[in-house]
C-alpha cells in the first residue's frame, strides 16, 4: 500500500507542476486551446496515442475482444496503429492544420462553420460533440472502477473525486499545453508499464509458447486451436472491430483537434512516425494481452462478472509494484483521454455553441475565463456519471464505447475528410451526414435498451450491436457525402475557391545556380 500511495502521489504533484509551469501559454484562448499552435510533434504524437488509448481500451476492449478472439484480437491493435494513427497523420494531419490556420477555427465545429459557411452546421456539431462524448467519458471512469477495487481497500468514489480534482486543477490552469506535456509523460509511463505487465501475466503460465500451446488446446464453437489461430473464431467480426476501433479516430474531434496545434510540416513528417509506433506497443501490446484471458477465467465467471472482470482477473495475482505499476498505467492512460475530453467538450461548448447565440461579440478574456468554468462543469457531470455507472452497471464498456464513437465519426468523418479535399462538398451534404449518424446510433441505443426491434437479415446484421451499426454508419457517410453533393450544388459555400488556396501559396527561394547545364 506505501508503495502504490507513493506512485500515486508522485504521478499527481508531478501533473499539478506541469499545469502551474504551463499557465504562462494559456492566457489567451489561441494558447489555452491549441497551446498557440507551436506543439511540436513528441508532444502531439504522444498527445493523440494517450487520447486514443485509455481504460476502454485496457480494460473494456483488451477484455472484451480478447476473450472473443483469442491471441487473433492482436490484429485490432495493429489496425489501431496502421489505420488509426498513420493513415490519419499522413492523410489528415498536413492538410488539417494548413487549413484550420487559414480559416482561423480551432475546434472541429468551428471548422464546420467556417469551411461550409453555415453557423447551424457549427452549433450543431457543438451540441453533437458535448452530448455524445459524455458515454466515452462514462465508459472511461467505468473501466477504472475494478482497478482501483483491487489495488485499495477504498470506496470507488472517493477515487473518483480525488482523480476529478486533480485533473481540474492542471487542465483549468495550464490548458492544452499542460495536458499535451502530461500526456508524454504518461505514454512514457504507459510504454514501459505495458511490457512490463504482459511478460509478467505470460510468466504465469510459463511464458509465451507455453501459453500458446494452451490456448490451442480450449474448445470453440468452430474447431479446436480457433483462438490461439491467425484470424480466430469469428474473422468478420474482427473486421467490425478493427474499422470501428481504427477508422473511428478520423471523426473523433479530440483526435483531430491534435493536428490544429502542431508546430509546422516537418513536425507532422516526424510525428507521423512517433504516433504509429507508440500505437504498435500500446495498442498491440492491451489487445495481445487481452488475447490469454481465457486462461485465466471460465465462462461462467465471465458471464457472472462481465467481460470488464477479464483483464483485472488477469492482473490479480501480480506483485505490489506490478499491480502499482498496473495502476499507474491506466490512471495515465485514464487521465490524459480524460483531460483531452474535457478540453474538447468545454472549448466547443463555449466558443462554438454559446457564443454563437451572443448578439455582441466577447473578449478574448472572456471566452478565457467561461473555457475554465466549462472544463470544471464537465469534469462534474463526468464524475457524478461515473459514479453512478459503477454502483448501477449499466452497460459494458464496449457498447458506450461503441455508441459514442459511432455517433461522432458517423457524423464527422466524411463531412471533414471531404471538406479538407474535395471543393464541391455541400452543405447539405455535411447537415444529411450530421443527421445520419446521430439517428444510427439513436435507434441502436434504443435497441439494446429494449425499447425497440428491428429483424431482417440487412437490418438485424446491421444493427446487431453498436459495433456494426458504427461501422455501418461510418462507411455509408463516405457514400452520402459525395452523392448528396452531386445533388445539392446549389448550397456549396461561395468562397471554397479562396479557402483552397492555402494548399497553393507560393514560396520564392534563391537559386544557387545562375546558369545550367543546357545554358
Amino acid at each position: 500500500m506505501i508503495i502504490k500511495l507513493s506512485l500515486l502521489i508522485v504521478f499527481f504533484a508531478v501533473f499539478v507542476f506541469v499545469g502551474i509551469k504551463c499557465r504562462a501559454v494559456s492566457n489567451n484562448v489561441n494558447g489555452y486551446v491549441l497551446g498557440g499552435r507551436t506543439v511540436g510533434p513528441w508532444l502531439t504524437a504522444f498527445a493523440y496515442g494517450t487520447s486514443y488509448f485509455s481504460a476502454v481500451i485496457f480494460v473494456g476492449y483488451a477484455g472484451q475482444f480478447g476473450w472473443n478472439f483469442g491471441v487473433a484480437s492482436t490484429w485490432i491493435g495493429l489496425g489501431n496503429a496502421f489505420i488509426g494513427s498513420l493513415m490519419p497523420w499522413a492523410i489528415l494531419g498536413r492538410r488539417t492544420r494548413v487549413m484550420t490556420q487559414h480559416l482561423n477555427s480551432k475546434t472541429m465545429p468551428d471548422f464546420f462553420g467556417q469551411r461550409y459557411e453555415s453557423k447551424g452546421l457549427k452549433v450543431a456539431a457543438s451540441a453533437i460533440t458535448f452530448l455524445f462524448l459524455i458515454p466515452y467519458t462514462a465508459s472511461l471512469f467505468n473501466g477504472l472502477s475494478r482497478l482501483f477495487r483491487m489495488a485499495f481497500n477504498v470506496d470507488y468514489s472517493v477515487c473518483v473525486i480525488v482523480m476529478a480534482i486533480l485533473t481540474a486543477i492542471y487542465v483549468i490552469v495550464g490548458g492544452y499545453m499542460a495536458t499535451a506535456v502530461n500526456d508524454f509523460i504518461q505514454g512514457i509511463i504507459m510504454l514501459i508499464g505495458i511490457v512490463a505487465v504482459i511478460l509478467a501475466v505470460l510468466s504465469k503460465n510459463g511464458g509465451f509458447m507455453q501459453s500458446m500451446a494452451l490456448m490451442s488446446e480450449i474448445e470453440s464453437p468452430v474447431m479446436k486451436g480457433a483462438y490461439s489461430s491467425f484470424l480466430g473464431p469469428q474473422p468478420f467480426y474482427l473486421l467490425i472491430v478493427v474499422l470501428l476501433t481504427s477508422l473511428g479516430t478520423w471523426g473523433l474531434p479530440q483526435m483531430v483537434g491534435k493536428f490544429y496545434a502542431i508546430k509546422n510540416e516537418r513536425s507532422v513528417k516526424i510525428g507521423t512516425m512517433i504516433s504509429t509506433f507508440f500505437a504498435i506497443i500500446i495498442a498491440g501490446g492491451c489487445y495481445f494481452l487481452g488475447g490469454f484471458g481465457r486462461l485465466f477465467l471460465t465462462p461462467d465467471q465471465v458471464a457472472k462478472e462481465g467481460f470488464d472482470a477479464v483483464v483485472p482477473t488477469m492482473l490479480s495475482g501480480l506483485g505490489d509494484l506490478l499491480i502499482a505499476v498496473v495502476l499507474i498505467l491506466v490512471l495515465s492512460a485514464s487521465m490524459s483521454t480524460l483531460s483531452s475530453l474535457v478540453l474538447t467538450s468545454s472549448s466547443t461548448l463555449t466558443l462554438d455553441f454559446i457564443n454563437s447565440f451572443k448578439k455582441k461579440e466577447t473578449t478574448d478574456k472572456h471566452n478565457l475565463f467561461v473555457l475554465r468554468i466549462f472544463v470544471a462543469v464537465f469534469i462534474i457531470i463526468s464524475a457524478v456519471i461515473a459514479i453512478v455507472q459503477a454502483k448501477s452497471k449499466v452497460t459494458f464498456i464496449a457498447q458506450l464505447m461503441g455508441v459514442s464513437w459511432g455517433a461522432l465519426s458517423g457524423a464527422f468523418l466524411a463531412p471533414f475528410l471531404y471538406g479538407l479535399y474535395w471543393k464541391k462538398t455541400s452543405k447539405a451534404s455535411v447537415a444529411v451526414s450530421f443527421c445520419f449518424g446521430v439517428v444510427m446510433m439513436l435507434i441502436q441505443l434504443s435497441i439494446s435498451l429494449g425499447l425497440c426491434h428491428v429483424s431482417g437479415p440487412f437490418l438485424g446484421l446491421v444493427f446487431k450491436n453498436s459495433l456494426y451499426s458504427g461501422v455501418f454508419s461510418m462507411l455509408a457517410s463516405l457514400i452520402i457525402v459525395p452523392v448528396v453533393s452531386l445533388i445539392s450544388a446549389k448550397t456549396r459555400p461561395a468562397g471554397v475557391d479562396q479557402m483552397f488556396n492555402c494548399y497553393n501559396t507560393t514560396v520564392t527561394v534563391n537559386t544557387t545556380e545562375a546558369l545550367t547545364d543546357a545554358e
